[in-house]
This record gives C-alpha cells, structure tokens and sequence, in this order.
C-alpha cells in the first residue's frame, strides 16, 4: 500500500467515526422517540453549557442532519490529512471554542447541529491555506463552501430558525486558530513560476562566481 494511501485512510478514520456519531445518536433518538434538543446550547443558562459539548452531535430532523453530514466528513478529512500533527487538537478547539463562544453571543433559544463546526473548519482551511500558501487547500474550502448552499449568507440573519450566530462564532473559532497556529501545517506549494525564478538565481549565481572557484 503506497504512503498516500496509507495516508487518506489515516485521514479517514476519525471523522469517519464522528459522521457515523451523528448518526447513530439521530437513529437512537428517533427510535426512542426521544427529543434531544435541550441538550443543545442555550447561551447565558447554566444548563446550556452542557450544550458545548452535545449540540454539535444533534440534529432537529433528517435532512438537518444530511446537509451537515458531507461539508463536515469533507472538511474534517481534509483537516486531518493535511495537518496530521495538529488535527485532533484544531478540530478538538473548533468544536469547543465554537460552543463556548455561542453560548456567551446567541439569542435565547436552544442551538443544535454540526453547522458551526462547519464553518469552523471552512474557515481555518481557507485562511490557512492562504497565509500558509497552500491553495489545495483554499481550493477544497471553496468547494465546499459553493456546494454547502452559498455559507457566506449563513451569517446573516436571514432565516431566524438557523442558528447564524453558530456560523459566526464557528467561522470565528477558526480564524482565530488560523492566525494562532500560522507557523504549522503543510509547506508552501512552490509554482512553476517560483521554480523557474530557483533556476535563474541559481544560473546567475554560476556565473558571477570568480573563476578560480568555477573551475573546481
């Protein structure tokens, strides 16, 4: 098996594990004929913390839940095949620091859904991959971004029944972690451009050498 290989399954395997999370815990609540939805955030309430850490896991129906379901298998995968070294650690402050900072800013209602780690991920991708100089990356963000349904209009409060506010302090979570850790992740693509600038510095540096060190 090739290292690239080896490499896209590493990638694979926890946000494999965290979409089938998903669905489980929507199989498990519709079979019980339970409702999760105070489990999710609900700001400024002490029994809304408890929200940080279950509201990314719940989902108000099946298509909620199947919209959310790619961008995130997507944006996880690629977090983690490119930032190996960092991944669990950016995805693990994402997901808390989108919690935490949405129960202090959002309106008074019970918030639930993957969305926010959404645009978490989108965002420290996008971001990164520009100050890191890696446009696979920013190509991937924008994909999906164009794909999920126009994400930049999921900021505004259009729709009241979205939680925007989720969006705004995911996106936020991950540009903080972008400018945060803007000295790891992958090296810079080098252009066919900058290799043939290499080439010409080091033709010019050939020539202006002194001759009694170019004939060694």
């Amino acid at each position: 098996m090739s290292e690239e290989k080896k490499r896209f399954i590493y990638s694979l395997v926890f946000p494999g594990f965290f979409l089938l999370l998903l669905w489980a815990v929507k199989f498990f609540e519709i079979s019980m004929e339970l409702s999760f939805v105070e489990r999710g955030v609900y700001p400024r309430k002490w029994s809304g913390l408890q929200g940080i850490l279950f509201s990314p896991l719940i989902h108000g129906d099946w298509k909620h839940l199947i919209d959310n379901s790619m961008p995130v298998l997507l944006l996880s995968l690629a977090l983690f095949y490119f930032y190996r070294d960092i991944a669990y650690k950016i995805w693990g402050l994402i997901y808390l620091l989108g919690g935490i900072l949405l129960w202090g800013v959002g309106r008074e209602a019970y918030h639930i859904g993957a969305s926010g780690m959404i645009y978490g991920l989108a965002a420290f991708l996008f971001l990164s991959g520009i100050i890191r100089r890696v446009r696979s990356l920013t190509a991937i963000s924008l994909l999906v971004v164009f794909w999920y349904g126009s994400m930049v209009w999921g900021l505004l409060p259009f729709d009241f029944e979205v939680s925007f506010e989720a969006h705004i302090t995911g996106a936020a979570s991950g540009v903080v972690l972008a400018i945060v850790y803007h000295d790891q992740g992958p090296e810079p693509e080098r252009s066919e451009l900058d290799d043939d600038n290499l080439d010409q510095e080091g033709d010019q540096t050939d020539e202006d050498q002194p001759e009694e060190e170019a004939s060694h």
